[in-house]
């Protein structure tokens, strides 16, 4: 009975290993069961292509106000943040130097011109004695030592005539260049604005004998522009005209959109990185941009919007072109040609190929290891 028991249990004993045996030949395929692979379903999405990149804000159009004459800046009429119309009052500076030259000058031209009045009597005077002298050599009344004397001091008044015009004018125009240089005390608006930088304080000392010393900066905040460095790899992707858009580091949620102004030809070297400069602008309407605010930046390459697409891992490169694998059943799969389009290195858009809702393979499963179950505190 026992021998009989025994020899039953090896036959079923083969029979179940025969079982398992076939179905594992019939799952594996060529080689790989569905249950190996990981797959995901082709979707519709938004994909862009993008190159990314850090920018600043700065006002597109403004103007650094500075100072034309030296000495101490007795007041400053504005504030940072202060809005200012064309030809107000911005800072005054001690101007009690240039008053002082345009006193001299002043009376020096007032000198000058008492001069003049006094040579032209004397010329006056000259010429009628010279006439005098004239009429008495025709008469043969007078020597020629007398009339040569007359001739000479009536030309000698009229040279001192000039010279003292000459002096005039000169000194007209010295003083006329020190009234200006007064007037540059006063310090205008030169356009409509807001003062966005204050680099001066009241009291302090104004050199301007080798350079104008900036007070501010009036800026027309209405339009910013974004100055963004992109890489020399990138650069030859970038189109004048092409769509960018950005959002700043304070407000990641609000996207602001523009078009691409203009690269600019001379690049800046950076730690052996060489950099493009590449601006655009943008409307600022309720003033949110501010001066100096970063900007994570993106321009669009490349857009589909709402397009057939499946994740980049699912997408390989044959002799034959591109294709993706898709399970057929049976644990084997099939290689499908497919045609893509714009990538943004995570999804890959399928213009031909594919339908939604299909399934494609993007990996494989990695084998469990004994260890992972006690890793994961399992056992």
């Amino acid at each position: 009975m026992t021998r009989w028991i025994k020899g039953h249990l090896r036959i079923v004993v083969l029979v179940v290993l025969a079982v398992l045996g076939a179905a594992w030949w019939w799952l594996s395929g060529n080689g790989a069961t569905a249950g190996q692979w990981q797959t995901a379903r082709v979707q519709t999405a938004d994909i862009e292509d993008l190159v990314t990149a850090l920018g600043t804000l700065e006002p597109y159009d403004y103007v650094d106000v500075g100072a034309q004459v030296s000495g101490q800046l007795e007041q400053l009429h504005v504030d940072l943040g202060d809005k200012v119309e064309k030809g107000q009052l911005l800072a005054e500076i001690d101007a009690s130097v240039q008053e002082s030259r345009v006193q001299a000058g002043l009376a020096e031209l007032d000198a000058l011109r008492a001069q003049l009045e006094q040579q032209r009597a004397e010329l006056e005077l000259a010429r009628l004695q010279f006439d005098r002298q004239e009429r008495l050599r025709q008469a043969d009344a007078t020597s020629d030592d007398a009339w040569q004397t007359a001739k000479a001091t009536l030309a000698t008044t009229r040279a001192q005539i000039k010279v003292l015009q000459a002096q005039i004018d000169q000194t007209q125009s010295g003083l006329e260049g020190d009234q200006a240089t007064l007037g540059y005390a006063k310090i205008y608006a030169p356009r409509d604005g807001t003062v966005v930088t204050l680099d001066a304080r009241e009291g302090q000392t104004l050199n301007a004998n080798q350079t104008a010393p900036i007070l501010m900066r009036i800026a027309d905040l209405s339009t910013m522009t974004v100055s963004t460095e992109v890489s020399e790899a990138d650069v030859d992707r970038l189109e004048i005209g092409m769509p960018v858009y950005f959002s700043t580091l304070g407000n990641s949620g609000v996207r602001y959109d523009s078009t691409l102004r203009q690269v600019l030809p001379t690049p800046e070297v950076v730690n052996n990185v060489v950099l493009y400069t590449a601006e655009f602008d943008v409307a600022n309407p309720g003033n949110a941009l501010m001066s100096g605010m970063t900007a994570q930046v993106f321009f669009v390459v490349e857009s589909a919007e709402g397009a057939l697409s499946v994740p980049a891992s699912a997408v390989k490169s044959g002799a034959d072109g591109q294709y993706v694998e898709v399970p057929a059943g049976k644990g084997r799969l099939e290689k499908r040609p497919v045609k893509t389009g714009v990538t943004d290195r995570v999804r890959v858009q399928i213009t031909d190929g594919l339908a939604e809702g299909d399934t494609v393979v993007i990996g494989k499963v990695q084998a469990q290891t004994e260890d992972e179950p006690r890793r994961r505190g399992l056992f």
